[in-house]
């Protein structure tokens, strides 16, 4: 997960759900992405792992503008959030458990 290039929060309006007191979790996917299920299944595993963070997923074609504003250019893309919603680290593809975890070490910091 490579850290984040930006200062862009992001917060329940445009997420359509809480963020996580230490942590949340976004995932960029669409409908006929393979990986994405397979993402989602490894973010809810963490999720449900490690209190206070939050797992949201988001359809990349309902949320172009967004989509575009974050220069999501594949499915699945994380982003990685701080508790402020600050995005701290992004990464694309099949994210690895333990490259989830160290980011979320980092966003708790």
């Amino acid at each position: 997960m490579t850290s984040g290039q930006t200062e862009r929060c992001l917060g329940p309006a445009e997420l359509g759900a809480e963020l996580g007191e230490r942590a949340t979790l976004v995932q960029f996917s669409s409908a006929f992405c393979q990986p994405c299920r397979a993402t989602r299944r490894t973010l809810a595993e963490v999720a449900a792992m490690v209190d206070g963070v939050a797992h949201v997923e988001i359809d990349a074609e309902a949320r172009l503008p967004l989509v575009r504003e974050l220069g999501i250019a594949r499915t699945p893309t994380v982003l990685v959030l701080d508790a402020s919603g600050r995005i701290v680290r992004r990464a694309s593809g099949l994210p690895r458990r333990a490259h989830v975890i160290a980011a979320i070490g980092a966003a708790a910091l």
